[in-house]
């Protein structure tokens, strides 16, 4: 029986773990919980899994939880609760999927400890790859990803890297892959959110629609599997049928295939090296419609080739990037900013930010709080 600490219960990623973990209660134990504001769910959440802890980010929300709770379970406020829990003794397994910056510390937290990680948080690598993976080797922590393109390498790469010569990570394009860019201006919302295959938070949605969500896992590609960034393609499939590749110096391809379905990624990470029953149906080739490939536009989807641009510049240029980005689609969700104004202000904030090359945790954060602060300014000038 392992004990996880799902970080992130209420998102999209927290809903297929409790699925998984519904199809196997023999092998796997709620230890703890954690969400931001949601105290509703997660009281729900309680009842169901007994957790030993559950976390509320917001204060608030925690006082909320405490006095409804009925289940025998310790109510937590904060972030260092996160640290705490994703730390703790009896934790066996944490899924780290806390989006953005704030699922970072926990993430670090527990591979200082040793853990299992099942990372489905991308800013623990893009904004501190090195410390991140330095973490894990020093403190002997297990590092499986939780994304379908970054699984579908690591499960290629079971093999090992003898002759590797590249690996190709398939994007589906988003929304609007086959939209003109004289559209773009007037993309809302509710449109850059409408995602053809995958059922995900606004935020993410978004960034599949600018594919900065693929730039995001070209750099995560380049920490979790040691790459130089030649190493690295990215290929559209707009079927999301093919995962990822690698490709070999002898020709050989080796592909991972599989229906949209997080739950595949989630209970490999949760079982590995063995696999169990995610829920999910087979592949059934004879009737998936034809597979189709195609060359990025880095023109039509320009925070593609900025993320690029970024992990070949390397220090702080990634932890600015993803600030900037950030806030700027924080604006266009609230209706301030048009779709096209995501890119500008990613580019005009990395060209305004100063280069360094953070050594710590504490410098990358004040990194990203500066980031944001030059984001916000630059964002007013396109409202």
């Amino acid at each position: 029986m392992k004990n996880i600490t799902l970080l992130g219960a209420t998102g999209s990623i927290g809903k297929s773990t409790l699925s998984v973990v519904d199809l196997h209660p023999d092998k796997f134990n709620i230890f703890a919980l954690s969400a931001n504001t949601n105290w509703q769910q997660m009281f729900e959440l309680c009842n169901k899994y007994q957790p030993n802890y559950a976390v509320m980010v917001d204060e608030q929300s925690a006082e909320k939880l405490s006095n409804a709770m009925t289940a025998d379970t310790q109510v937590l406020s904060g972030a260092q609760a996160l640290d705490e829990i994703a730390a703790h003794q009896h934790t066996d397994f944490i899924m780290a999927a806390i989006v953005g910056t704030a699922g970072m510390s926990s993430a670090l937290c527990a591979a200082k400890a040793g853990k299992r990680i099942m990372l489905a948080n991308k800013e623990s690598l893009v904004l501190a790859g090195d410390i991140f993976m330095q973490a894990v080797a020093e403190f002997n922590a297990e590092l499986i990803p939780v994304d379908s393109e970054h699984s579908a390498i690591f499960q290629c790469l079971q093999s090992g890297k003898s002759g590797l010569n590249k690996i190709q990570l398939t994007a589906s394009g988003g929304p609007f892959l086959h939209t003109p860019i004289g559209k773009f201006k007037s993309i809302t919302p509710d449109e850059a959110c409408a995602h053809p295959n995958w059922s995900m938070g606004r935020k993410i949605s978004v960034d599949s629609a600018t594919m900065m969500n693929k730039g995001l896992e070209v750099i995560e590609a380049h920490y979790l599997f040691s790459l130089a960034p030649k190493q690295i393609d990215v290929v559209v499939h707009p079927q999301s049928i093919v995962h990822s590749s690698v490709l070999y110096e002898d020709g050989s391809t080796l592909s991972q295939l599989g229906n949209p379905d997080m739950r595949t990624v989630i209970s490999y990470a949760m079982s590995y090296p063995q696999r169990i029953n995610s829920g999910v149906a087979a592949l059934d080739l004879i009737n998936t419609p034809a597979l189709e490939f195609y060359q990025p536009d880095f023109e039509k989807f320009t925070c593609l080739k900025l993320a690029f641009e970024a992990l070949n510049k390397g220090g702080n240029a990634m932890i600015t990037m993803n600030a900037a980005n950030e806030i700027a689609v924080e604006h266009f969700l609230n209706h301030q900013i048009g779709f096209l104004d995501i890119s500008k202000i990613i580019e005009q904030t990395l060209s305004t930010m100063k280069h360094a090359t953070p050594d710590s945790l504490e410098s990358v954060i004040s990194n990203d709080l500066v980031a944001r602060k030059i984001a916000r300014k630059i964002s007013k000038q396109y409202v």
